[in-house]
């Protein structure tokens, strides 16, 4: 009976224990700190797809996903953007052609030939950064062998940067070039949308992932001192309003711009400043593409054809006047002339 009695609990204590709620633990934080941990929201597909393409800092082995090959050749041409002097200024070139090209009213032909110049410079140049990455880590003394991989490689760099000076010399000057150049900027016809919208999408990329990397904001795709996303907008947008026969079409385009810019600053992803950033480097890259470069085009060929045309002008008052004595000189001798 007394065992009973102690094994059995009293009645009032398994009556608390059935009523009162069991008491959860907090989880505490990764720092030890006993705080909850934000819940998770699940991803939407626009952040899975920014998620792939943003900067990852764990190590290689501990990367996974279906973009995990595109996150690591971005991060090897950011950091060849980074540290390579000579990569920016391949870069600066490459937007500055591909605008001359658009001013000069280049047909795809040539301006694939110039892509593809520029491009085998970029790419000689990682290669060589790459050696140079190579070389260094395996060395720490001074080694024959070292240099000579270095100088190789240093070499393929200078090769393919002559290859892409004289594909510019025979596109700008042989067969007659500046002759068909000249043509084509007098006839002063507008560009070509495709050529526009790629050539306009790459500038524009390059130009704000160039201002992020030199301002250390953001990331190459996200944030950042410019809205990456609402200079698109705008960009397409502009060239809607540029080309578009209908009014009423380019309103709209401009209005699906500004509802891109508005999202941005209500996810908290940019500020006003940033997106206003955004769109006046989109309308200006478009401006100069629609409205100047035609003017820069004019005005360069007036400036051209302007002194033949006054020759022409004023060979033409010389030639009455060394008409007119022949002429007095034939109605004196001509006796009718009299009567």
């Amino acid at each position: 009976m007394s065992q009973e009695k102690m094994e059995t609990p009293p009645g009032p204590s398994i009556d608390r224990e059935l009523t009162a709620p069991k008491r959860r633990s907090r989880p505490k934080r990764v720092d030890g700190s006993d705080q909850a941990e934000p819940v998770k929201e699940p991803l939407s597909v626009l952040r899975l797809v920014r998620s792939y393409f943003e900067s990852d800092n764990r190590p290689l082995s501990q990367r996974t996903g279906a973009f995990v090959g595109f996150r690591n050749a971005q991060d090897g041409i950011l950091h060849c953007f980074r540290t390579q002097r000579n990569m920016r200024i391949h870069f600066i070139v490459l937007v500055a052609v591909l605008l001359s090209g658009l001013l000069l009213n280049f047909d795809n032909r040539d301006m694939l030939v110039l892509l593809f110049a520029i491009t085998l410079v970029i790419v000689s140049e990682m290669f060589n950064t790459a050696v140079e990455i190579i070389v260094d880590m395996v060395t720490e003394h001074y080694n024959p062998a070292a240099k000579l991989a270095k100088d190789v490689a240093a070499g393929a760099v200078l090769l393919s940067a002559m290859n892409a000076i004289i594909a510019g010399v025979l596109i700008f000057f042989g067969q007659k070039k500046l002759v068909q150049i000249q043509e084509q900027m007098r006839q002063n016809t507008g560009p070509d949308i495709v050529q526009v919208v790629v050539i306009g999408v790459v500038a524009l990329a390059l130009l704000v992932i160039i201002s992020k990397l030199l301002s250390n904001t953001g990331s190459p795709w996200h944030g950042g001192i410019i809205s990456g996303h609402t200079a698109l907008g705008f960009l397409l947008a502009m060239t809607i309003f540029f080309t578009a026969a209908n009014s009423y079409i380019a309103v709209l385009a401009v209005l699906l711009a500004v509802l891109i810019a508005h999202s941005r600053v209500e996810a908290g992803v940019h500020s006003v400043r940033e997106v206003i950033l955004g769109a006046v480097i989109a309308i200006f890259l478009t401006s100069l593409v629609f409205r100047l470069m035609p003017l820069v085009r004019s005005w360069t060929m007036h400036r051209v054809t302007s002194p033949a045309a006054a020759m022409h002008s004023v060979g033409r008052p010389s030639d009455q006047l060394s008409q007119t004595p022949h002429k007095i000189n034939e109605r004196a001798l001509d006796p009718s002339s009299s009567h």
